[in-house]
């Protein structure tokens, strides 16, 4: 992450850390990444060839300047936290060998059901949403997959926040809602490597929404103890983002349940 500056003759001064620094998302930083080196140039330039009252004032019109594209950049980023797959055409066929075709479809829980949903979905995570990722009106992307005209499955991601940056987790479903594979189409862990194993991945076949119900996302662990303690992390110094997968993975098949499933396992839920 980024520490947003501006370059004034040959110092560097801080632009606003409380105010900027602390919302700013994974993606946004990247933005600010783009932004800042050429604000720096712009105002370098500027500051040979003015007199010390004409650069005071343009540090001050540079600030306010700079605070309108930081705001600018972080609502270009809000508006684009959905979860596409990289390929689509390519992503479908190797994840569902056999199909001929899908279908995409847009959902929010804004266009479901709005605040009202939302309080629901977090009753059923056991979590509150937070941050840009998981806001009532985020765009989710959902493909419905197909083999000549059977409906056969689907696939669905979903942004989570991990301890280094975005992470961001797929999951293919038969029509049962249980989990076909398990992968990570974006992790931004040191923990990368082995988090990104088929095996871990593997661990996660054949679980669904009822499985995941018993599990405790601030907890870390099910009550009582269910298949998803049997889940092993390869890493246990990557435990944050170990939770954050599963974490990631419940709301991903609550959504699906609520999206797609018409709430087919939201009986269960209650009946906890």
């Amino acid at each position: 992450m980024c520490f947003p500056y501006l370059l004034i003759g040959n110092s560097y001064e801080q632009i606003g850390r409380s105010c900027f620094l602390i919302s700013f998302s994974y993606e946004e930083t990247e933005i600010l990444d783009f932004l800042m080196p050429r604000a720096c140039l712009v105002t370098a330039a500027a500051s040979q060839r003015t007199s010390a009252t004409e650069m005071t004032m343009r540090k001050s019109w540079l600030l306010i300047l700079l605070t309108c594209v930081f705001l600018a950049a972080a609502n270009h980023a809000h508006a684009a936290v959905g979860c596409d797959l990289n390929d689509p055409d390519r992503d479908v066929k190797r994840l569902f060998p056999e199909s001929t075709g899908y279908k995409t479809q847009y959902m929010s829980i804004d266009q479901k059901g709005g605040e009202t949903l939302l309080k629901e979905i977090e009753k059923r995570l056991g979590d509150s949403f937070q941050g840009l990722y998981e806001t009532a009106d985020v765009p989710y992307t959902l493909y419905e997959i197909f083999r000549e005209t059977e409906k056969i499955g689907h696939i669905h991601g979903v942004n989570q926040k991990g301890k280094h940056g975005g992470i961001q987790v797929f999951l293919v479903l038969d029509m049962e809602g249980r989990i076909k594979a398990f992968y990570f189409q974006k992790l931004t862990s040191r923990a990368a490597k082995q988090l990104r194993e088929p095996s871990f991945g593997r661990q996660f076949e054949g679980l669904s929404l009822l499985d995941f119900y018993p599990y405790d996302v601030k907890a870390g662990k099910s009550v009582p103890p269910g298949k998803v303690d049997q889940i092993k992390n390869p890493v246990p110094e990557a435990e944050e983002d170990f939770r954050a997968a599963l974490r990631g993975t419940k709301k991903n098949l609550i959504l699906m349940d609520e999206f797609l499933y018409g709430n087919k396992h939201l009986p269960h839920f209650k009946a906890k």
